[in-house]
């Protein structure tokens, strides 16, 4: 029997941009929130490093990608400890360091 390929949503795609949209609305709704506050922690002192607001948000979206491609990937729950380590370590992105 063969396995079935994954699909893997290619970011330059519709379903790409859609994705990337709402993962940026979460991030927005985590600094309007104060939900982790490491998030805005993050924002903050990426700004302070002369990263632009946009830029600084991508940076926090992609670490936030992290824990949602592994929570539908490998059927994980949301691990809110590696997403604020991953924060942490921006603007070095999560799998740099793999």
């Amino acid at each position: 029997m063969k396995k079935k390929k994954e699909t893997i949503v290619r970011a330059d795609s519709e379903d790409g941009q859609v994705a990337g949209e709402a993962i940026v609305e979460v991030v927005e709704n985590q600094l309007a929130e104060n939900n982790p506050p490491e998030t805005r922690q993050t924002l903050e002192r990426l700004m302070k490093t002369g990263e632009s607001r946009e830029n600084a948000i991508r940076y926090i979206a992609c670490a936030l990608s992290v824990e949602i491609y592994g929570a539908l990937k490998n059927n994980e729950p949301y691990n809110n400890e590696r997403y604020i380590n991953n924060l942490k370590a921006l603007p070095e992105l999560p799998w740099e360091n793999e």
